[in-house]
């Protein structure tokens, strides 16, 4: 189901790019996403997926994509990265099994339990996302999408051997791995608030990737991303931290991406890009301290759309989901190339959206910590970082293998260190969002019942990659 030449609803975007060609978008989405539930009063509510999904379909941004349900990655395809020992505790614990003497032993050992609570269907869950980011790598690889996403994804804090930061399993380093089989440089970056640790560490050591996060930094989790961690040995200078203070607005953050990302697209020529959105970074977000638009966060993506590289786009963190879902809805829209109508269309959710209705919300009326004089010192040392690299670095790079044939996806009919802590454990439940229970649908505009294809496994999807490309996060 291809809409990418769909002619309904939206002005054409501006587009800052040389060309004004429209991209093809593939667009994955699992229909039963929003049913898992972490916990009464946990502040991660991946119901946030669905809400924004349905703002998808009423604004008829499905019709320019195509839409595709993403097959659960297999458990060998998870431990291309995580450790085996990990991957067989997420497939096997439960919450009937979670004090039983078997995992009850390994609860502290994967950091389980505060942060990344046992819930129902966990590895299911695990197993959607990172099928969605392994299914967006497969797409950008086989030339059939410019631009592939994946809300579910950008899970960016976990580890090889352990949870983290609400996130189990890194469907991220999992895309990356598969696009590493295509292609031999890849720039990932991270708008989240919170540092990309986990995709970091994964890939500190090599200069195949290169990894640049745009954080919060300062007495906050997860503690990491220093300005001067700059990756090691081959990697040296192939990972860049940018540390941000509270209070970041649209202007500020505009002020240091456009001329960072100019600089090492210009200088790493990366073939492909993965983008995080983490939500988090907007105004208003319930774990959040940065002040930033759904246009300013959305500008990020629309700066990288202009270079027409291959682009995986991912969700990533977001408390506030009436505003991840409004961001959401509206990068999915610069994707696409069309601009939606401020006004929102009656959905499913729209009561959430209230009093305002709108896609747009305001920024709050806070201080901006981050001062010019501290951004252009910021700004300058790491352009001076990234010009110590070697342009387009020459990569040994193994015989391509042959084009992985995964069955065609379903498409669904639709008009041991210390471990700090990212959440306090305060009740996060919501004052006016119908999100501090299990979320119920009201109807459903997505056959949520149908069945994935009975051949979903992912088989072969990490042949080619040698085991140097990564680091192990265990040595």
């Amino acid at each position: 189901m291809d809409f990418s030449s769909a002619d309904s609803g939206g002005a054409s975007l501006p587009s800052s790019g040389t060309d004004a060609k429209k991209r093809r978008v593939s667009y994955f989405y699992e229909p039963t996403i929003g049913d898992y539930y972490y916990g009464q009063g946990h502040p991660m509510k991946p119901h946030r997926i669905r809400m924004a999904h349905n703002l998808v379909v009423h604004y008829s941004l499905h019709r320019r994509m195509e839409i595709s349900r993403p097959f659960p990655a297999e458990a060998s395809d998870i431990r291309r990265f995580h450790s085996p020992d990990y991957v067989d505790f997420l497939a096997s614990v439960s919450p009937e099994t979670l004090h039983d003497h078997t995992h009850a032993r390994h609860l502290k050992r994967f950091n389980v339990g505060e942060d990344c609570p046992v819930f129902d269907g966990i590895f299911k869950f695990c197993q959607s996302s990172a099928g969605g980011s392994i299914g967006a790598a497969v797409k950008l690889n086989r030339q059939d999408a410019d631009i592939a996403i994946n809300w579910a994804g950008g899970l960016h804090h976990a580890k090889k051997s352990e949870a983290s930061g609400f996130c189990y399993v890194n469907d991220i380093v999992l895309g990356i791995l598969e696009l590493l089989k295509y292609h031999r440089r890849v720039l990932y970056i991270d708008i989240d608030i919170h540092h990309g640790d986990g995709v970091e560490e994964a890939f500190f050591t090599t200069d195949r990737v290169m990894t640049v996060s745009f954080h919060k930094f300062g007495d906050f989790f997860p503690g990491t991303g220093h300005i001067k961690d700059i990756g090691v040995g081959p990697g040296k200078y192939y990972a860049v931290n940018v540390p941000l203070n509270d209070g970041m607005d649209d202007d500020s953050f505009r002020s240091l991406f456009r001329p960072i990302i100019q600089k090492v697209m210009a200088v790493y020529q990366p073939d492909a890009v993965v983008l995080q959105c983490g939500a988090d970074s907007l105004a208003g977000d319930r774990l959040g301290c940065f002040n930033l638009s759904v246009k300013g966060h959305a500008d990020c993506l629309r700066f990288l759309r202009s270079f027409n590289v291959p682009l995986m786009v991912l969700g990533g963190g977001g408390y506030t989901i009436r505003n991840v879902a409004r961001c959401w809805c509206y990068e999915t829209a610069v994707a696409v190339g069309v601009e939606p109508d401020n006004k929102l269309p009656y959905n499913e959710y729209y009561e959430y959206f209230g009093p305002e209705y709108t896609l747009h919300v305001e920024p709050s009326p806070m201080e901006n910590l981050n001062l010019p004089r501290d951004l252009e010192k910021i700004r300058n040392m790491l352009l001076e970082q990234i010009s110590e690299l070697p342009h387009a670095p020459s990569v040994p790079f193994q015989t391509t293998p042959s084009t992985v044939e995964v069955p065609e996806e379903r498409e669904d009919d639709m008009d041991q260190r210390p471990n700090p802590r990212i959440w306090n454990g305060n009740d996060c439940s919501s004052e006016g969002e119908e999100d501090d229970d299990k979320p119920i649908r009201l109807r459903s505009s997505i056959n949520s019942n149908a069945p994935p294809n009975e051949n979903s496994k992912l088989r072969d999807l990490y042949s080619g990659i040698n085991d140097k490309d990564m680091a192990d996060s265990d040595n």
